[in-house]
């Protein structure tokens, strides 16, 4: 019997850090392991958000968005967790593509430390700021699913 090598799994997705006033991007390596900040738009409108956001869906062949939903410390999901399931609904909707969603509690925070660690000020790179938040939220999608595909591989013994 030959064992035949199982072949990874293309995957594309484009994480979003969804805000009032920006929405930052992330994305990964074709192999799922590493996200990156892309870019951040700044909000105008929701068509605005939509022609932005499907130029970066075409150019990466995006499969799936995933988006960070910001619920309360308490774990509820507040006004602005609504805010952003409402957008990312009819963001899903616009651009024909499954979303989901991913608990983002304290990634801007953390974002906003890793620029400190950088010596860079938060106050003068909001944008940044949420790029890599995007990254963060991606990144915890990524390394779940790659935590549950592995939990589902079976070994046999002889």
């Amino acid at each position: 019997m030959i064992l035949q090598p199982q072949s990874k799994s293309f995957i594309s997705a484009l994480g979003l850090d969804v805000g009032s006033k920006r929405i930052g991007l992330a994305g990964c390596d074709g192999t799922g392991l590493i996200a990156t900040g892309i870019t951040t738009i700044e909000r105008r409108s929701f068509q605005h958000d939509v022609e932005q956001i499907q130029q970066i869906l075409n150019d990466r062949q995006v499969q799936v968005m995933v988006v960070g939903l910001p619920y309360s410390m308490d774990g509820s999901l507040g006004f602005q967790a609504r805010q952003v399931q409402k957008f990312a609904k009819r963001l899903a909707k616009a651009v024909q593509l499954p979303v989901e969603y991913v608990d983002e509690r304290l990634t801007s925070f953390q974002a906003e430390q890793m620029l400190i660690a950088e010596n860079r000020s938060p106050s003068r790179h909001k944008g940044l700021i949420d790029r890599k938040a995007a990254a963060l939220i991606l990144q915890q999608w990524l390394d779940a699913r790659r935590s549950n595909s592995n939990r589902s591989v079976a070994f046999v013994d002889d």
